[in-house]
């Protein structure tokens, strides 16, 4: 009998699969990213997964390896999408604002894309937005995985900063790049706080609110950072 994943051999065990071929790990990677989202990747196992997906665990060892390979994939899958819109969207503002780029306009397009996709309302994108909040969190190994697969367009963005104000310091690009993406993935992340701390006068899945405030709050930041460096 033909295997339902393509290979020769038996039938596959376990629950019935969601999908066949693409579709089925897409599947895993779908349930994956929503685990590993909401618990870690230490809190959850490749069982939990297969369960989630409906299939056997010895199937995502077969499509993906161990759980880390299992988790890099669920990383990488959005990482280069995101990746792709970012660095059009900062070559478009080059292109269309030159000689009159400000850090309030470059970090609009780098963040941006971000805010767009998840006013999507896509699952996947706010599980991904959830993951990669908590990547950046985690000492033993996040700094090393964000640096493998985002390096290249956040010195994009330092470069445009630069290109924008051509007075800041290196150095100063790179601590407010820091502090731009801990409030920009925090705000991504959702959590209920902010409803929470105003008693219902502001919400996180408010993102018109958001784009209202935050590049302005970040260029302003960074500004002042450059401004007080001043000679």
């Amino acid at each position: 009998m033909a295997r339902t994943d393509g290979r020769k051999g038996g039938a596959l065990r376990g629950r019935r699969p969601k999908g066949q071929g693409p579709d089925l790990r897409e599947a895993i990677l779908d349930a994956a990213e929503g685990l590993f989202s909401r618990h870690g990747f230490y809190g959850v196992t490749v069982r939990q997964v297969a369960s989630e997906a409906g299939v056997d665990t010895a199937l995502i060892h077969y499509y993906f390896g161990a759980k880390r390979e299992l988790f890099d994939s669920v990383f990488a899958r959005r990482a280069d999408v995101l990746n792709d819109i970012r660095v059009r969207a900062l070559r478009a503002y080059e292109t269309g604002h030159a000689g009159a780029m400000t850090p309030e306009g470059v970090i609009e397009a780098f963040i941006d894309p971000l805010v767009e996709l998840s006013l999507t309302n896509d699952a996947g994108w706010k599980n991904y937005f959830r993951l990669v909040a908590l990547v950046n969190n985690t000492p033993a190994w996040g700094g090393e995985t964000m640096h493998r697969f985002f390096d290249p367009v956040v010195h994009q963005l330092i470069g445009t900063l630069k290109a924008a104000c051509p007075d800041a310091e290196e150095r100063d690009l790179y601590w407010g790049y820091q502090f731009l993406t801990g409030a920009m993935m925090l705000t991504l992340s959702e959590t209920g706080r902010i409803d929470q701390l105003s008693d219902g006068l502001c919400r996180s899945t408010d993102l018109q609110a958001v784009r209202d405030r935050l590049y302005a709050w970040c260029a302003a930041g960074l500004f002042e950072i450059v401004r007080r460096r001043a000679p």
